[in-house]
């Protein structure tokens, strides 16, 4: 196995990090009696034991077929217990590096940091202190990720009435649903999702539009998912276009004649739900006597690792006339890139691609998640001058099969 090296060093680190945590654990259930301490201690060991057991075992179940359920869910398990005991060391390693000080401060001036070591004023002992609230942030940020799980399909509808002073008469009202990231190699729940599909219907659409990332990496993942999206159905249309992951980019392929089969079955799939795949072009929608234009580009990312292969010269020419304008566009990065200073004309992008990581605090004061520091638009609307951008928080997930605070989103979206 050639990632079996890695596994090795990662296995080293982890448990290298359990010894560390563990004299935190000891510290903390000091004072319980000898039988209690045992369970909680041979507890501690026996859970770490089992992570570094099914970290080791990746690469052979990984070869076996239906092995999503563990690629999925153990592998969130290993990660979420990692980065908290991660947290829980930063506390500890606080402490470690106080106690050094003070211990240097006593060598240098005698008699200075002796009494900060062993005085607490009759409280609580800053070690055990520490170590408390590292333990007890760790375990609920991992608490949190487990309870996540439950929440992968709990698909919120997110209403937003959008005002534009050039939008043509016969599309105020115009009602639209947009969705992006289904990532159907990740579901798990044929139920749950068709529950999301009926979501959709019941809002009586006017136009539906999806903004890429299908599948995590396969046409083939769509096999048993097809008949569910296929029940989407607008008067005005259900229109698409790829995200970055639905070019294969990310499987290592025998041949590129079998990477370019995928993509033309992907490409086919969309058909046979009867969704219109835009590929670097426009539509105009026509309503009494009215059109609007809607343009779909392939994904295009500002970041350096996500392609660019939408091609806005060939999307735009032949909208000029058009009084307004929407554009479909993966990566919400497009927007400060290329489409706020080139195509001015463009009034609303919608988007998806973040998820908004997935993990994060929404409410309706504050708004806040980890992708904030690598997108500076990553869930909901902006607006500078004329020009608006919607990101849906996607309606799928990939990697980490739950969300924490940002929820699975159909976004209704009325034109007025």
């Amino acid at each position: 196995m050639r990632n079996a090296g890695t596994l090795w060093v990662i296995a080293l680190i982890m448990l290298l990090l359990d010894f560390y945590v563990f004299q935190a654990v000891r510290i903390v259930t000091q004072n319980l009696s000898d039988r209690a301490r045992m369970w909680v201690h041979m507890g501690y060991w026996v859970f770490s034991g089992l992570a570094l057991i099914a970290l080791l075992s990746f690469p052979y179940v990984q070869a076996l077929q239906n092995s999503r359920f563990y690629r999925n869910y153990v592998f969130a398990i290993l990660v979420g217990l990692f980065f908290a005991k991660l947290i829980a060391a930063v506390f500890f390693l606080t402490d470690d590096l106080r106690r050094v000080a003070l211990w240097l401060m006593s060598k240098l001036f005698p008699g200075t940091g002796a009494q900060y070591m062993n005085n607490n004023g009759g409280g609580i002992p800053r070690s055990t202190f520490l170590s408390w609230l590292g333990l007890g942030l760790g375990t609920s940020l991992f608490g949190t990720l487990l309870y996540g799980f439950s929440n992968k399909y709990n698909y919120q509808v997110k209403r937003i009435r959008l005002r534009f002073a050039n939008l043509p008469a016969a599309f105020s009202g115009m009602k639209l649903v947009h969705i992006s990231d289904v990532h159907s190699g990740s579901f798990q729940n044929k139920k749950a999702v068709n529950h999301g599909i009926d979501l959709i219907l019941q809002q009586n659409p006017d136009l539906i539009l999806f903004t890429g990332d299908l599948v995590n990496d396969r046409a083939s993942e769509m096999d048993e998912y097809k008949e569910v999206f296929a029940r989407l159905k607008a008067p005005l249309g259900v229109y698409s276009t790829l995200g970055n992951h639905d070019y294969g980019d990310y499987v290592v392929w025998p041949t590129a004649a079998e990477k370019t089969a995928n993509l033309d079955a992907l490409k086919k799939v969309h058909a046979d739900m009867g969704w219109r795949l835009l590929m670097n072009e426009h539509v105009k929608l026509e309503r009494n006597g009215e059109h609007i234009a809607l343009l779909g580009i392939e994904n295009w990312g500002a970041k350096g690792r996500f392609p660019k292969y939408g091609k806005m010269n060939e999307a735009h020419p032949g909208t000029e006339n058009s009084p307004f304008k929407i554009l479909m566009s993966h990566d919400p990065s497009h927007w400060d890139a290329q489409v706020r200073t080139e195509y001015p004309d463009i009034d609303l992008m919608l988007s998806g691609h973040t998820h908004g990581m997935q993990f994060g605090i929404e409410n309706p004061y504050f708004k806040w998640s980890p992708v904030q520091w690598m997108y500076k638009q990553w869930a909901g609307l902006y607006e500078e001058g004329k020009q608006k951008l919607y990101v849906n928080r996607g309606f799928g997930f990939i990697g980490y099969p739950g969300r924490v605070g940002i929820l699975p989103e159909i976004t209704v979206i009325e034109l007025l």
